[in-house]
């Protein structure tokens, strides 16, 4: 219903923020992560929303950013995983930490959520492994250089820089954050990125 509000927030908790839109107060639903993102009280922000309408209830939940609320959606999707625990989640985690858990199949660090058990994080994995990848975890303008250069594959090089690193012995979920940081260029080859991830790892 709506894709996002923006307005001043009157009061803000871990889980719950009111944001003042047009003499309007908004109750929303948010992670411990949104609250520690926000200014505070009487700042203005815009809120990335997802709205829950079910017989009984209404309800908002906001997100700082749009990948926030995109990895939200797919975790809503995991069977056992609601808003709240969709919540619980991005709460200890950035959407990129996640999609790196899921990749390299960390499940302690998805339990680590309140609520969220060994189980339910190994049903994370398991459902949302074929929908996120490491190309969504490169920054969005990383993202948006890939597109436009077919023939210059840059997300071809990153993974096999990645691939390289876990050959060497790191764990995937440790090679794909070292890789994320560096910065590509069409004239950069994979043994670059490779040398420059191992900076971040020694």
């Amino acid at each position: 219903m709506y894709a996002y509000l923006k307005g001043t927030v009157e009061e803000v908790t871990e889980d719950n923020l009111i944001l003042e839109v047009n003499q309007i107060g908004y109750n929303i639903k948010i992670s411990a992560r949104t609250m520690n993102a926000i200014n505070g009280i009487g700042s203005f922000v815009k809120i990335y929303t997802y709205t829950l309408v079910r017989e009984d209830a209404f309800q908002l939940y906001g997100f700082i950013s749009k990948d926030d609320l995109e990895i939200f959606r797919k975790l809503i999707t995991v069977n056992g995983i609601g808003p709240k625990g969709g919540l619980a989640i991005l709460s200890v985690m950035s959407a990129d930490e996640l999609r790196f858990a899921v990749l390299s199949g960390d499940a302690k660090a998805i339990a680590k959520a309140p609520g969220v058990g060994a189980k339910t994080a190994e049903r994370v994995i398991l459902d949302l492994k074929d929908k996120v990848s490491i190309e969504e975890a490169l920054s969005p303008k990383e993202n948006i250089l890939l597109s436009s250069l077919a023939d210059d594959d840059m997300g071809n090089k990153k993974n096999e820089a990645t691939e390289a690193l876990i050959a060497l012995g790191y764990s995937a979920s440790d090679a794909l954050r070292a890789v994320k940081q560096v910065m590509v260029s069409e004239e950069t080859n994979v043994e670059d990125i490779l040398k420059a991830s191992l900076k971040y790892l020694l």
